[in-house]
């Protein structure tokens, strides 16, 4: 039996309660969802905040009271914060929640261009966030959408600005990014360091079987609403976190696999080291 890494991302930037009452958007409801899911088993949370209104926001004032509820509740669990480059939010912004220290925090690898708008990274972004995670004791969930990405990751190494343990989180069925067949899966794999961990998005459609080869291979598995609002392909249910969460346990029960605890992951070095010693 073997241990998957289970991410889960509740909320993202881009699902609104127009296109799904489920997803979670206020405070209360993001950190009802994350206790909720994690009694079932989760080892990372990926975390967005949002505004009273709804729309995404970088609010260091916001995300210190989704830490605070989750940790509450969830006291094991490995945070992660995003750190997203959509809508233009400038750096100081995008760094702030750096500074509350969660255990890690996204590191997007590059620009890219989603349906409907771009994620900017110019590359002295990359490095000033690189920086003050490492500064902060932070660890970077390195987040890649193409091979260039990965690329950019191990000069990142390279420099000494990224440091291990290192876990890349590898999502494939962007419009403008890899897609989610064999080749370009096993590609962008080989691609990654020996001894580094790994887990796989699909983004929509691709959500689904992407969860499964991840579990299939023994590697990291990305679930929730962030990435998939449907249920099935022919979008006629939509889903919500729990349900999405089970259907990743019982695919690992199906194939012998069993979770990774989020005190075995943080333990493997990605808490910051400061979490037990917050004021």
């Amino acid at each position: 039996m073997s241990a998957i890494i289970v991410n889960f991302c509740p909320t993202g930037m881009v699902p609104t309660k127009d296109d799904s009452a489920h997803v979670p958007v206020s405070v209360s409801e993001i950190v009802e969802q994350v206790h909720e899911v994690w009694e079932i088993g989760i080892t990372v949370a990926h975390l967005h905040a949002r505004a009273e209104d709804g729309r995404p926001s970088a609010s260091a004032e916001i995300y210190a009271r989704i830490f605070d509820g989750v940790r509450k509740h969830c006291p094991e669990l490995v945070i992660c914060a995003s750190t997203s480059g959509r809508g233009g939010v400038p750096l100081e912004e995008r760094r702030a929640v750096i500074d509350l220290r969660p255990d890690m925090c996204s590191l997007t690898l590059g620009s890219l261009n989603f349906s409907t708008e771009a994620s900017v990274n110019p590359p002295e972004t990359i490095v000033a966030l690189a920086a003050r995670m490492k500064e902060c004791g932070v660890h970077p969930e390195l987040e890649c959408f193409d091979l260039g990405m990965i690329n950019h990751g191990k000069y990142l190494v390279r420099r000494g600005l990224v440091e291990g343990p290192r876990y890349w989180n590898l999502l494939f069925g962007n419009v403008a990014g890899y897609q989610a067949t064999l080749a370009q899966m096993g590609v962008a794999l080989a691609e990654i360091p020996e001894g580094d961990l790994v887990g796989l998005a699909g983004l929509g459609r691709s959500q689904l079987p992407v969860n499964a080869i991840a579990i299939a291979q023994v590697l990291g598995v990305r679930v929730g609403l962030e990435d998939n609002i449907w249920w099935d392909n022919e979008r006629t249910r939509l889903a919500t976190n729990r349900e999405l969460l089970e259907r990743v346990h019982a695919l690992m029960r199906l194939q012998g696999h069993s979770l990774m605890t989020a005190k075995a992951f943080g333990e493997h070095g990605f808490y910051n080291a400061q979490r037990f010693s917050r004021v």
